[in-house]
Formats: structure tokens, C-alpha cells, sequence
């Protein structure tokens, strides 16, 4: 009694909280990024797609209990694309976003960026942006290698041009103290990322607009291709690639400058680097569940706003589609 009223029954293939709310796909989302995952070895994975199975075959062992079949769907989801089937690389897996990302956020907002690091660290995070993207795509219509790499150059271009030239608007602008210059260009990072997302996003995901993304009825079968599904699916996911960025690119600069100004730090420098990459480190942990829970991955709409060939070809009144993360 006290197991179910913790934990809700098993549905295989829905979230373990309520997506209608923000409160529900932040718990969901938190289960999604758990880094815990990425530990998972090949030979659990296999035991928990079999248990999977084997709930879907109605041939479940005795004994089995809720909680292990949303553990099971949990380290499923984490590690498998929906649409391939195939495992996603680690690094690139959302539970990986914030391993392999903050060492990257730390050396963006590491303050006296030269053009040259300035172009490195831009170059480097619109490239990690680009496989999470390309990874975490609806992958329900193939994508050539081609389109990726066009994707690829279009957005690191955009960042690295934005992030140059916003340090040589800040580094010509006499009308500014050193200091004020300094701490001013601690916050070019923020929108020279922001910008850079939206492109990255629309970018790698371009493909979806041009072939449409597979949209499902209430049992789960494909209704047909929309294009206007897939426009909605890559505006949400640019918008939380917006708000993403926010807290981590605004924050850190704004409690480190606060920091650098105590006594104990002064006399003890060497601890700003660690102080920093904590600060880093928090801030982004926080900021990735948030964002991502703004929208369900499994995104519905109303089948009167589709294309004439959805309408037709269904009886439900509305669809549902993979955003992508």
C-alpha cells in the first residue's frame, strides 16, 4: 500500500509524472538528465529492455514491482534514442549535457578572453551544442550527413562572429573604465550563445521543416508527416535553448565579481578557478531541468491546426509528436 502510494502504476511508455504541469516535467526531466545513467552497464541496459519486453509481451516474472519497471523505462530512455532505437553517445546524451558541458561554461566565462580563446571556447561549446542537438533530434525522417555538417558550420559561424564581435564592440568603446570593461565583457558569452542556439537549433534541425515529423494518434500509431508538427517542435526547443543559457551565462559573473571583492579570496587567488567551477557547476545542474520541463518532449496538438491530409486521415482531435530535446 505504502509502495503504490508512492509510486504510481506502471505505463509503459508514459512519463512517471503528469506532463500537464510544470511540477510534473521537472520531475520527469530531472529523471531524464540523472547523470547516475551514464554508469549504466551494457549488460543492466539489456536486463531492463528485456523487463520492458516482457511487460509489453504480458509475460512479466512474478514479483516484479512498479518502481523497477519506471527504473527500467527510466535507464531505457536515458540511453536510447525513441525514434532509432540506437544507444546515444554519451556525451551527447541529455544526462551528459552537464558532465561534458560545464568545462566548457568555465572556460566561456573565464574573464580577459583573448579573440583567439574567445573563438576556441565558442567553437568548442556550439560544437557540443550541435551533436546534443543532432542527437536528441525527432529522428523520425532520416537526415544526410550533409545537412548536419551545413547545420554544423552555419552555427559555429554565427557564434564565433556574434562572440568576436561583440569583445571588439567592448574593447573599442572608450567611453568605459577598464573595470567596467572587464566585468562588461563577462556577460558577452549570454547573448553571443542565445543567438547562437536559435541558429544552432534551427540549423541542425532544418531537415524536420522540409520532411515534415511523424505525429501519432491516442494509440500511438503514425497519422502521417507535418510540417507545421515540426515547426513547432524546433520553436519550443529554441526557446528553452534560450532560456538555458540565462542563469548560467548571468549568474556565475554576477557572484564571482561578488566573491573576487572578499578579502579572503584576494590573499588567495589560487581558489578563484575552484570557486568558479563550483559556482559553474550548480548553476547549470539547476538551469538544464528548468528549461527543458518548459515544454513535454511529447508534445500534443490540436489536429485543426495541421495540415488538411492529418485532419483527414484521423478521427482523434488531437496528435502528438516528438519535440526532441
Amino acid at each position: 500500500m505504502a509502495e503504490s502510494a508512492a509510486c504510481p502504476a506502471f505505463r509503459l511508455g508514459r512519463p512517471q509524472y503528469e506532463q500537464n504541469t510544470f511540477l510534473g516535467r521537472l520531475r520527469h526531466f530531472i529523471d531524464v538528465i540523472d547523470p547516475s545513467t551514464l554508469f549504466v552497464s551494457e549488460k543492466r541496459l539489456k536486463e531492463c529492455i528485456k523487463l520492458l519486453d516482457d511487460y509489453k509481451h504480458g509475460t512479466l516474472p512474478p514479483g516484479v514491482s512498479d518502481l523497477q519497471l519506471w527504473e527500467a523505462q527510466k535507464i531505457k530512455q536515458a540511453i536510447i534514442h525513441p525514434d532509432t532505437g540506437e544507444k546515444i553517445f554519451m556525451p551527447f546524451r541529455m544526462s551528459g549535457y552537464v558532465p561534458f558541458g560545464t568545462p566548457i561554461v568555465i572556460g566561456l566565462l573565464l574573464p580577459n578572453q583573448t579573440v583567439v580563446s574567445t573563438i576556441i571556447w565558442q567553437w568548442l561549446n556550439q560544437s557540443h551544442n550541435a551533436c546534443v542537438n543532432y542527437a536528441n533530434r525527432n529522428a523520425t525522417k532520416p537526415a544526410s550527413t550533409s545537412k548536419f555538417l551545413l547545420g554544423y558550420a552555419g552555427a559555429v559561424t554565427s557564434a564565433v562572429s556574434i562572440a568576436v564581435g561583440l569583445n571588439v564592440l567592448i574593447q573599442r568603446a572608450n567611453r568605459l573604465s577598464p573595470a567596467t570593461r572587464m566585468i562588461v565583457q563577462r556577460f558577452v558569452p549570454f547573448p553571443a550563445v542565445a543567438s547562437a542556439n536559435i541558429c544552432n537549433v534551427g540549423l541542425m534541425r532544418h531537415n524536420e521543416l522540409s520532411e515534415g515529423v511523424d505525429v501519432l494518434d491516442d494509440k500511438g500509431n503514425v497519422v502521417g508527416s507535418s510540417k507545421i508538427a515540426a515547426r513547432h517542435a524546433i520553436m519550443e526547443t529554441a526557446f528553452t535553448r534560450v532560456v538555458l543559457p540565462m542563469p548560467i551565462f548571468v549568474l556565475p559573473p554576477i557572484i564571482m565579481s561578488y566573491f573576487e571583492r572578499l578579502r579572503f579570496l584576494q590573499s588567495n587567488r589560487r581558489l578563484l578557478l575552484p570557486i568558479h567551477s563550483a559556482v559553474c557547476l550548480l548553476t547549470f545542474a539547476v538551469s538544464l531541468p528548468v528549461a527543458i520541463s518548459l515544454f513535454p518532449q511529447m508534445s500534443q496538438i490540436e489536429v485543426s491546426r495541421l495540415e488538411p491530409e492529418i485532419a483527414m486521415a484521423t478521427e482523434c482531435k488531437v496528435v502528438t509528436y516528438n519535440k526532441g530535446l
